[in-house]
């Protein structure tokens, strides 16, 4: 049976049977709990330099799922799995008595079991339970995967991710390792400072970030409101307010195409840190990762010691084009340029947009080892601070911006933040403009955000990280659905 198909009828029958027959010997399947349990890898570890054949009376209550089942005789061999590992039980009729072995026998793969017994190894080296007791703690109904047909099928695993997470081990070591991933980012934030605060996921108006976004309708207050894009404009606020330091790991919904890179649920990271800026923001970021890719171990091909190379977007686009994008300021002079080149000219509406697709298409791919973008065009950044320029009193239309890249996809965006609310107010006129050309992810105009900014923010320095690409980037997935226990997928 492959991963995401019916399973015989005839095999649920039978375990239906099963299920049955032990409800009228007065055995309840499915019981409320079993009190005491210990992971395989706790119950293991003390006992690695343990001689082949020698016993120990130290007692262990563990539990997991039948992966293996052996009878020889008056002796049977189980292996349950658990998360952290398998181990075997090795069960004597003289111990747990005949009617108990018998029905731990007639067992099914993929029933839960608890057990209790004593660590011992056996004469072949193989670390066990001698067992003195075991519980069925649920019937599974139905099969488990075949672990050598079917799993290899992407999409019955990412539509059946329990089949996946039962049956192959590295599936499991994935997610544990992207709990880690957070939970260091979680630890490094603290430690520096910061304060995770929440902010609404249902917003009356989104924003802080170039989307669309999914629409829903709340009866009581009878008005449309918006699943969050970005949590950036109220994090934002919260400066306003005065808590400095600030951070927010979580979801953002964006309606838009599922793509290796996109799914329309993704987990975000965002910090703001009053008195810095985007030069800080980079410090911080590089920092950041390169300390979680060490606690996890990470020995792939990326070299994330710091600090990463840094680029102007302008110049990356120029090295791989030949097109200076600051030279050919508007839409008609960009598309010219491009034709020239004999590079591909989609039907975009906006220069900012052909811009992006010159940076999406011609230099992000080339980007494998971790590297800073520097400062973009303000067409494409509208909560950004103007550059400071090289000193002349010009900011040649820039804004000091960076995305990070790394494995050949952007994996993280910020600012030094625009805190002039008039100048904030001018970019949303852009903005509105924008999308009167046909800009469909232009941002909307928040009124309510710029009267936050009329109270006075800091200078601040902002940023975000992508956690789901990270993971991709940390653990060498190629696809962001690798990397969500539940992605949102076609029907089928």
């Amino acid at each position: 049976m492959s991963a995401g198909e019916e399973a015989p009828s005839e095999l649920i029958a039978s375990r239906r049977r099963k299920l049955e027959a032990l409800r009228a010997e007065g055995v309840e399947p499915f019981p409320h709990a079993f009190e005491g349990v210990k992971s395989v890898s706790v119950v293991k570890e003390p006992h690695a330099e343990l001689a082949d054949g020698e016993e120990t009376t130290v007692g262990a209550r563990i539990a997991g799922r039948l992966a293996a089942r052996r009878g020889q005789g008056k002796n049977a061999f189980v292996d349950i799995v658990d998360r952290s590992g398998r181990m075997q039980l090795h069960a004597r009729v003289d111990v747990i008595g005949e009617e108990s072995f018998e029905r731990l026998l007639s067992l099914d793969l993929g029933d839960l079991v608890g057990a209790d017994g004593t660590v011992f190894r056996t004469r072949r080296g193989e670390l066990s339970l001698r067992l003195q007791s075991w519980t069925l703690l649920a019937k599974s109904l139905r099969p488990p995967p075949d672990k050598h047909h079917g799993l290899t099928d992407l999409e019955a695993r990412y539509r059946h991710r329990e089949l996946d997470l039962m049956a192959n081990e590295e599936t499991r070591a994935l997610f544990l390792t992207r709990a880690k991933v957070i939970a260091t980012i979680r630890r490094k934030l603290d430690e520096r400072g910061f304060v995770e605060v929440e902010s609404p996921v249902l917003q009356p108006l989104y924003g802080g970030g170039a989307a669309r976004p999914f629409v829903t309708h709340h009866n009581a207050l009878n008005r449309d409101f918006y699943l969050r894009i970005a949590v950036e404009l109220y994090l934002k606020r919260c400066m306003v307010g005065g808590l400095e330091r600030v951070y927010e790991l979580g979801k953002n919904f964006r309606n838009e195409g599922l793509s290796t890179k996109h799914n329309p649920e993704f987990t975000m990271l965002e910090w703001y840190e009053a008195y810095a800026d985007y030069s800080d923001m980079a410090a911080r970021c590089e920092e950041l990762v390169s300390q979680v890719a060490s606690e996890i171990g990470y020995d792939g091909p990326i070299d994330f010691s710091t600090p990463w190379a840094r680029e102007t977007l302008a110049g990356s686009i120029q090295a791989r084009t030949d097109i200076d994008v600051l030279a050919h300021r508007d839409l008609d002079a960009l598309r010219a340029a491009m034709r020239e080149r004999e590079l591909e000219v989609p039907d975009e509406q906006t220069w900012a947009q052909l811009v992006d697709h010159l940076l999406s298409k011609y230099v992000e791919p080339t980007l494998q080892q971790p590297t800073f973008l520097m400062d973009y065009p303000v067409e494409l950044s509208p909560f950004a601070k103007r550059h400071r320029g090289d000193g002349d009193g010009s900011d040649n239309g820039l804004v000091e911006r960076f995305e990070a890249f790394c494995g050949g996809m952007e994996i993280a965006n910020a600012f030094s933040e625009l805190n002039d609310p008039d100048e904030q107010r001018a970019r949303f006129e852009q903005q509105r403009a924008a999308a009167a050309a046909g800009d469909a992810e232009a941002h909307p105009y928040d009124e309510a955000f710029l009267r936050a900014l009329e109270q006075g923010m800091p200078p601040t320095g902002g940023i975000g990280i992508g956690i789901d690409r990270l993971i991709m980037v940390l653990t060498g997935r190629q696809s962001i659905r690798d990397v969500l226990l539940f992605p949102a997928l076609r029907q089928p």
